[in-house]
């Protein structure tokens, strides 16, 4: 309490949406494992590709109920994380690709994929970027 006997709250981690990033970790592996095994599905598809989001997801997954089971670990563990959506991120600027050839969503689903791991790895690394500087500053 201050001299005034109001409650200081003070914060100790960086969330979104009111959820830790540990959480929302979980939240996205689940989001694209969900997203590959749907599109793989809805498509047809019989190529291992369309499964990429849910490849990436499992890991970031794995890592991020690791950070949460051995906290003394997080570090570690979110770097990988935060590795795996950037690798995300950088998986999803294959989308570019269809723009620069003019074949922009003549597969509309590898498309959506890859404009959904665009946006998605840019926001979700954004996120843990945010997060670390967060913690370097409230050591």
């Amino acid at each position: 309490m201050d001299e005034n006997n109001t409650h200081i709250i003070e914060i100790k981690e960086f969330t979104f949406l009111g959820k830790s990033m540990e959480s929302v970790s979980v939240i996205y592996g689940i989001f694209l494992i969900i997203w590959g095994v749907a599109v793989s599905f809805l498509s047809g598809s019989n190529s291992l590709t369309s499964f990429i989001p849910s490849i990436f997801g499992l890991p970031i997954l794995l890592f991020a109920f690791l950070t949460i089971k051995f906290p003394n670990k997080k570090k570690l563990f979110m770097h990988i994380v935060v590795s795996l959506g950037l690798i995300v991120f950088i998986g999803g600027l294959d989308f570019s690709r269809g723009i620069i050839k003019g074949t922009l969503f003549n597969n509309i689903w590898a498309d959506t994929s890859k404009l959904m791991m665009l946006i998605t790895g840019l926001v979700f690394t954004f996120l843990c970027v945010k997060s670390f500087i967060f913690a370097r500053k409230n050591k």
